[in-house]
């Protein structure tokens, strides 16, 4: 057996795997390599970005020194304090800001702590409590599904950044464990409340995050999966990454129970653009209205002029959001699940037949006198903690307290200070990755630019013909450039077909690695596709 014909039968065992699992085998080349020379290893297939957003951390930890302060005025024996009181509390607040101006975050945690009295309309000595309670964690989370001044500072928060419509309506939040959380809570109690049964048929928008593809074929659940593919192309045979009317037309089938859908798309990381979820609205209100639809929203606040489809249909989706993307936060795990006060799964709920609403009547009979109101969301909870656990429930009491304040720290940033600064860190670094692949940079209103997804064989035919793309299949492994980045140049990146792109595809992140990395990136990636145009020169010959 050749040496190539033993790589091409690696690559292709390897390509067996998740995305994320190859790329710990990838991981571990470029680590050989670069051992071997003077390379630094560039990961860029994680989408962890390398900023934080630093004033509201330095304003959480603030308060919970104040918070720590609060405490010992309470009850103090040696390393033992008591519980913070409520009465006077906001004005005992007030005196520590005033003693402690230089604090780091201080002038911003003043400013937030008005903003709830003064914006929101809150009690004074009622939302301080709960800042202090909440990152005290001395408390179970109470009410379990979110505390009450937290859910509506996000609230507005998801508001103004997802959907953009203040007149949209009243949205009950869940917080949880960032969006995989929110995933894995949103299967379970779809399936545990007869909404979905194991071989309904469900659509999935494709390119998508790779466990949206896995967790429908789990035995536990075992959908039949229908795909929408981001095909359309433009007239050179570009990818848009949009979804044409010939794709959306398959939601015209009833038997289609639910869609799943990252917005904007990871990868690529393109919005879907009005027009299209105008025809998609058209398309669920004349031939499919009882779809249950989850949209995933993560990347949406790296595009502007951004609305999720929880916009347009509100009655048929459940919107799904983290805050790890934005603020830099991966390892809190800060997300949130939406319902609106008015949708399709409580509609669904109150019309199951007998025999399911008696089961889940057992299912949840210990939580209430009447199961049969329970509402979806709160179903969710339960089934968070296994329905027994439920008065455990809830995320932990400091993660909602850092989630309000980042939602506070954006919603006082009226001039988008911010948001400006993470959008151009994104289109900056996608700049310099195109001009090392030395491939024309389209400006398009719906990229978000944090990742980006090169379809080698649409570049190889567009830049060679046919003739070259047929050479680079008899020849090689779809995944051959990622493994040979990996050992002769230390670079990491992910194959865009175990996300259910085109087979070809790699995917960059944008948002992980310094700026001038970008640049030499794309310099090996070009280097690396010249070498097999090199080889088919030599092979014509």
């Amino acid at each position: 057996m050749t040496d190539n014909m033993q790589r091409r039968e690696i690559e292709e065992r390897y390509g067996k795997l998740s995305p994320f699992e190859l790329k710990d085998k990838l991981i571990s080349f470029a680590e050989e390599g670069s051992r071997k020379s003077t390379k630094i290893m560039l990961n860029a297939g994680r989408g962890n970005p390398n900023w934080i957003a630093s004033t509201p951390r330095d304003a959480f930890f603030t308060l919970g020194h104040y918070a720590v302060t609060e405490a010992k005025m309470t009850w103090e024996d040696g390393d033992l304090a008591g519980m913070a009181k409520k009465p006077g509390i906001y004005n005992r607040f007030m005196a520590y800001a005033d003693q402690h101006p230089d604090y780091p975050g201080m002038d911003f945690l003043r400013k937030a702590v008005e903003f709830g009295i003064v914006t929101q309309g809150f009690d004074p000595d009622a939302w301080v409590h709960e800042l202090v309670d909440g990152i005290i964690g001395d408390n179970y989370p109470v009410p379990d599904r979110m505390l009450r001044h937290m859910e509506e500072i996000v609230n507005d928060y998801i508001i103004q950044e997802v959907y953009g419509d203040k007149d949209i309506g009243k949205f009950d939040l869940f917080a949880v464990e960032g969006a995989t959380a929110a995933m894995c809570y949103l299967f379970d109690t779809l399936v545990a409340n007869a909404l979905l049964h194991p071989g309904d048929r469900i659509a999935i928008m494709v390119p998508i995050f790779t466990p949206y593809l896995e967790v429908p074929h789990l035995p536990r659940y075992h959908f039949d999966t229908v795909e929408i593919h981001a095909s359309e192309l433009r007239e050179d045979g570009s990818h848009t990454w949009q979804y044409p009317t010939s794709e959306l037309e398959k939601l015209k089938d009833k038997t289609i129970k639910a869609l799943f859908i990252v917005n904007p798309s990871n990868p690529p990381s393109v919005a879907i653009r009005p027009e299209t979820v105008r025809e998609l609205k058209e398309i669920v209100s004349e031939h499919n209205p009882e779809l249950m639809i989850i949209s995933d929203d993560v990347y949406c606040t790296f595009v502007k002029e951004f609305r999720s489809l929880m916009t347009e249909m509100p009655y048929n989706t459940v919107g799904v959001y983290s805050f790890s993307k934005y603020f830099g936060v991966t390892g809190w795990r800060l997300g949130v699940v939406a319902v609106h006060e008015h949708n399709i799964f409580d509609e669904k709920l109150k019309n199951l037949p007998k025999v399911e609403t008696d089961r889940l009547a057992v299912r949840y009979g210990a939580l209430t006198e009447h199961p049969e109101e329970v509402r979806f969301i709160d179903r969710m909870v339960a089934d968070s903690r296994a329905v027994a656990l439920n008065h455990t429930a809830g995320l932990s009491t400091p993660q909602q307290v850092q989630m309000a304040l980042f939602s506070i720290f954006s919603l006082l940033d009226r001039e988008d200070v911010y948001k400006r600064q993470t959008m151009d860190i994104c289109r900056r670094r996608q700049r310099l990755l195109f001009e090392g692949l030395g491939v024309e940079l389209r400006e398009d209103p719906h990229d978000a630019a944090y990742y980006f997804e090169l379809d080698l064989m649409e570049w190889a035919q567009r830049k060679y013909g046919q003739s070259f793309a047929n050479y680079l299949i008899q020849n090689y492994s779809s995944l051959d450039l990622l493994f040979r980045l990996a050992e002769e140049h230390s670079i990491v990146l992910l194959n865009g077909g175990g996300f259910r792109g085109p087979e070809w595809s790699v995917r960059f992140s944008l948002a992980n690695l310094n700026d001038e990395a970008y640049l030499h990136i794309g310099q090996m990636v070009r280097q690396t596709f010249e070498s097999y145009v090199a080889a088919w020169k030599a092979a014509e010959n």
